[in-house]
């Protein structure tokens, strides 16, 4: 599995379902776009592998309109690791089925 590692910062999304995202880094992106061309799947996803802190789980990053992917962060992840808006996130994200 391709892997990354990167620190962003958590955002929460402007609307009613007050989800939270880290935005993959524009290099990192671009690699995934390169890497997964032809393989991905609803609505453009990847699915990967995450891992912050002592947290792993399996999502999928979903492309923005500016060429960059953006990485789910739920609740339990949020709470067990103490990540609150605005908070930089060290991330370790692999990429799955490649």
């Amino acid at each position: 599995m391709r892997a990354y590692q990167f620190t962003a910062t958590l955002w929460l999304y402007p609307g009613e379902a007050a989800w939270h995202f880290i935005t993959v880094p524009e290099e990192v992106s671009d690699e995934i776009t390169d890497l997964t061309e032809g393989r991905r799947r609803g609505f453009g996803s990847v699915r990967v592998a995450v891992t912050v802190g002592g947290s792993s789980w399996r999502t999928s990053v979903f492309p923005t309109k500016d060429g960059t992917y953006v990485l789910p962060v739920k609740k339990p992840v949020r709470v067990a690791e103490a990540l609150i808006e605005g908070s930089p996130v060290e991330t370790h994200l692999q990429l799955v089925d490649l």
